[in-house]
């Protein structure tokens, strides 16, 4: 009885020094918009993956029309790549590596850029052994898979950093430019 009691007691020390320290787990941020168009397609994973994410802020909606949308998010490059880092003695590939970057960047409903462009870049190494052909390319799938979920959160948070100036002038109109005077 007096082991559970003092089990209990540094229990509560514990877990009182952590409420203290600002320690919490990381949830959903709120976002400086309601509205975001994503500029990509309505059906790839990755639309999917962000709408999903946004819904659980409970402020954010993603929104099928730009017009609607309070920012857009204009996507620059989504590249995939599969490179051969080395190789064994008989010619045979040994490692890969699997590499995802992702380019974007988000302007408001007036076409003020509000965050500038923006570079995400996720890597992972992966054995291979062609006796276990179908194995690899199943962890090569599961692989794929977390890389897209480290991407969303990872544009999640720059999302979420993202601060709007309601008072910003909007974007000059381009003029055309007068050609130099010859001398």
């Amino acid at each position: 009885m007096l082991q559970s009691s003092r089990q209990f007691a540094l229990l509560l020390v514990l877990s009182l020094s952590l409420a203290a320290c600002g320690f919490h787990l990381r949830g959903p941020q709120a976002m400086a918009f309601k509205t975001i168009h994503l500029g990509m397609s309505e059906y790839s994973d990755l639309a999917n993956d962000l709408r999903r994410q946004l819904r659980t802020t409970g402020t954010t909606e993603a929104v099928s029309t730009a017009s609607d949308a309070e920012v857009r998010m204009i996507v620059v490059a989504d590249n995939r790549e599969k490179n051969i880092l080395s190789l064994s003695s008989g010619g045979t590939v040994r490692e890969f590596q699997l590499k995802r970057q992702f380019r974007f960047r988000v302007l408001d409903k007036a076409g003020r850029e509000v965050m500038s462009l923006a570079e995400i870049a996720v890597t992972r190494d992966i054995t291979y052994n062609d006796n276990i052909a179908l194995a690899k390319e199943q962890e090569e799938l599961i692989l794929q898979r977390d890389m897209q979920a480290d991407l969303v959160q990872q544009i999640m948070r720059r999302l979420a950093a993202i601060r709007i100036d309601p008072n910003a002038p909007a974007p000059a109109a381009s003029a055309p430019t007068a050609a130099p005077a010859a001398r």
